[in-house]
């Protein structure tokens, strides 16, 4: 398929520990942030995917493995995200695939607020972006975790 007639794929993601943390981080707000970029940067021709309450330190998510498919048809030519933490929580495959996977299919990745975009080389700073996004599903975890526990001990409902 020709560059010009291939998907700008727009991801958005937000797990349900994420939705404490208000609307920055909402659905919306993401699709705001990344149609205003696609459209000031001449990307025209885009796609949404989203993976509303789906966390990031797994990749098996119904859109972005159709966002995944859409890449090995070589239907995409840039996949956009809001920053890193929305495309994933875990360093070694967020690594894996803006490395690896998207560069050996010509796909340009880009992480806006990241300052990240493949076009313009390595980004030193994005590995520890990623080990520092990690951390933090790991901490929100134990957090949502503990909470529930200290609830439950108390008699509270836990749903």
């Amino acid at each position: 398929m020709p560059n010009n007639q291939k998907i700008t794929a727009l991801y958005c993601r937000l797990s349900h520990e994420d939705m404490l943390q208000g609307e920055s981080n909402s659905i919306t707000n993401q699709k705001d942030i990344l149609t205003k970029f696609a459209v000031e940067h001449g990307f025209l021709n885009h796609q949404f995917y989203i993976d509303d309450g789906y966390t990031g330190s797994d990749f098996n998510r119904p859109a972005f493995k159709r966002m995944l498919e859409d890449v090995e048809d070589d239907k995409v030519s840039t996949i956009i995200v809001k920053d890193l933490s929305r495309f994933g929580r875990n360093h070694l495959h967020v690594g894996l695939y803006t490395e690896e996977y998207f560069p050996q299919r010509g796909v340009r990745f880009i992480a806006i607020n990241d300052m990240v975009d493949s076009a313009e080389g390595e980004n030193e700073i994005a590995p520890f972006k990623n080990i520092m996004n990690e951390m933090y599903a790991r901490d929100i975890s134990k957090k949502v975790r503990s909470d529930c526990r200290i609830r439950g001990n108390c008699g509270e409902p836990l749903a």
